[in-house]
C-alpha cells in the first residue's frame, strides 16, 4: 500500500470542495439547522468564526492541493479529524438527533472515502 501526492482521481476531491465551498458560505449567515446543530453541541457562539476559518483553509487546500502534491492529502485527513471531533462533541452533548447521524457521519464517511479512494493506492 503506498499513498498519491496528486488525487488520482481528482473527482472525489472536486465534490468534497465544492461541498465544503457551500458549507463555508452557509456559516456566514448560518440557516437555522446550522445554529441549532452548533447549540446542540454547546459551541460557543463567540468562537463560529473558528470553524469558518477552518472551514475556508480546506477549501483552500482542496483547491491548491489539486496541483501541489500533498497539500489535498493533508487537507482531506484534516478534515476527517475535523469530522471526527464534530461526532465527539455530538456524543459528548448526546445530541444524537438527524444532524449527527446524516451531517456529521456522513460528511465523516465521505471525507474519508476520498481520502482513500483519491490518495491510498494498493
Amino acid at each position: 500500500m503506498s499513498l498519491s501526492e496528486l488525487p488520482t482521481p481528482a473527482w472525489p476531491v472536486i465534490v468534497l470542495l465544492v461541498i465544503q465551498a457551500g458549507d463555508t458560505a452557509l456559516m456566514l449567515r448560518p440557516p437555522k439547522f446550522i445554529v441549532d446543530c452548533l447549540e446542540g453541541v454547546r459551541f460557543p457562539r463567540d468562537w463560529w468564526w473558528a470553524l469558518i476559518t477552518a472551514k475556508t483553509a480546506s477549501v483552500v487546500g482542496l483547491t491548491v492541493g489539486l496541483w501541489v502534491p500533498g497539500v489535498a492529502m493533508t487537507t482531506t485527513a484534516a478534515i476527517v479529524v475535523y469530522f471526527l471531533a464534530a461526532a465527539a462533541a455530538h456524543i459528548r452533548a448526546r445530541a444524537l438527533n438527524s444532524a449527527f447521524w446524516v451531517n456529521c457521519l456522513g460528511m465523516l464517511l465521505l471525507s474519508l472515502a476520498v481520502l482513500v479512494v483519491s490518495f491510498v493506492r494498493l
